[in-house]
């Protein structure tokens, strides 16, 4: 990771950031009230001991808002690098990451390239991501020193503004299921397809309807299939699906 001369470093954000916010909240009021309630709660011929329901509730709620921060400050980091890992880069490519962020993806593949083309989009939903902006990712793009081999640009993942067999690469990391409805994260499937250059690679990471994104792919024409979660790096759990245009 860079740092500018004045020291300030490439800032990726906390995903999530209410859910963690939430769970680290919500896990440390349990816990406290579970050591503090000391008096079990008898229900019928039950016998509820209600200060460990709340205490294991609480850590489990703390465990995994701790979790998520790790992933944001450091696992998702080797999960970038897992990913690109997967693609073997000429340096020529033009690569798209639907959904950039603050551009973890997009700038990752830059530093791959020679003289080809890394293009970003997003919405910027900062309840997605913290502080979610063209104009962060813009800076983290600066401090990579990146800047002549990248386009950021507002951009929606079921209709993307790029012509048919666009793209060699395209990339994208906690994105899709954000869009609401099957259907709609069908399409963005589809037109991942649609921009990307026959043999072309796509590479999707997502915790969720990975399986539903494998059979959409497949509808549209291209080969698809799903790796393991990464329990190691990763929180929540993530799947890559790669895909290559046929």
């Amino acid at each position: 990771m860079n740092a500018s001369a004045s020291g300030e470093k490439p800032d990726y954000g906390i995903d999530a950031p209410t859910v963690v916010r939430n769970l680290i909240v919500i896990g440390a009021l349990l816990l406290i009230v579970g050591i503090f309630l000391r008096h079990p709660l008898r229900l019928g011929p039950v016998l509820l001991d209600l200060t460990w329901a709340l205490r294991l509730t609480g850590a489990a709620c703390l465990l995994e808002g701790l979790l998520m921060i790790y992933y944001a400050k450091v696992g998702k980091f080797h999960h970038r690098d897992r990913m690109l890992a997967m693609v073997n880069w000429r340096g020529d490519e033009q690569v798209l990451d639907v959904g950039t962020g603050r551009g973890l993806l997009m700038i990752g593949a830059a530093k791959r390239l020679t003289n080809g083309h890394s293009t970003g989009i997003d919405i910027w939903s900062k309840k997605d991501l913290s502080g979610n902006s063209r104009e962060r990712t813009l800076r983290n793009v600066e401090l990579e020193g990146v800047t002549n081999r990248v386009e950021v640009l507002d951009g929606d993942a079921t209709s993307l503004k790029f012509p048919d067999n666009a793209f060699d690469v395209v990339l994208s990391n906690l994105c899709i299921h954000n869009i609401p409805g099957r259907a709609a994260r069908d399409q963005a499937c589809r037109e991942i397809v649609r921009v990307l250059k026959p043999g072309g690679k796509a590479l999707i990471s997502d915790f969720i309807n990975t399986g539903a994104y494998v059979k959409a792919f497949r509808k549209a024409g291209a080969a698809a299939d799903r790796g393991s979660l990464d329990f190691l790096f990763t929180f929540p759990w993530l799947r890559i699906v790669k895909v290559e245009k046929l």
